[in-house]
């Protein structure tokens, strides 16, 4: 391809291209594509407006969700300005959203919630307990007291029991059952 001036010569054939054109830069090129240029214009402000609003959401539910969707919609809005199609402006903002929600959000979550404090029955996890009644899960039945407070408990290990005034540990909370191990030791 060789080009001279505005003019491209490939295979023996001119074309006259104005490539303020195809951008919408000039006046002239503009005046017959002024109806296209508003439309371009108007997606734009469609997509910041959608902008806008997703973040209002996500500033409303702190859910870490309607943000990465904001996050697509701002490309699709640059690709709005740079006169793309309005199908290529939907899949930029489609596939955006999609990468940033997959790939950044589990991170995100866990920096939001590293420093959380652990309340009410998540904080019994991992502390010591003391069996007020023998635990057997066969028998259905067993007691501990952690904290001043008395909770139903069964072993994880369904052949395990526990003798009452033994000490133990809460490996997990399964409803209202603390589920727990003899402590070692």
């Amino acid at each position: 391809m060789i080009v001279f001036s505005d003019k491209i010569v490939y295979d023996r054939r001119i074309t006259s291209i104005c490539l303020e054109e195809l951008f919408f830069l000039s006046d002239a090129c503009a005046a017959d594509h002024s109806g296209e240029k508003e439309g371009r214009v108007m997606e734009a402000i469609f997509w910041l407006g959608a902008v806008i609003v997703l973040v209002i959401i996500e500033i409303a539910t702190l859910g870490l969700t309607t943000i990465w969707f904001a996050g697509g919609a701002l490309v699709a809005c640059i690709a709005a300005l740079c006169h793309a199609n309005l199908l290529v402006q939907v899949l930029l903002f489609l596939g955006v959203s999609i990468l940033l929600l997959v790939f950044t959000r589990p991170a995100a979550v866990r920096f939001m919630n590293k420093d959380r404090i652990k309340t009410n029955a998540e904080s019994l996890v991992g502390e010591e307990a003391v069996v007020l009644q023998e635990i057997s899960n066969l028998k259905a039945q067993g007691t501990v007291q952690i904290k001043g407070l008395e909770w139903t408990a069964r072993t994880a290990d369904n052949k395990d029991t526990i003798e009452k005034g033994a000490v133990v540990l809460v490996e997990k909370i399964d409803g209202v059952k603390l589920i727990v191990r003899r402590k070692e030791g």
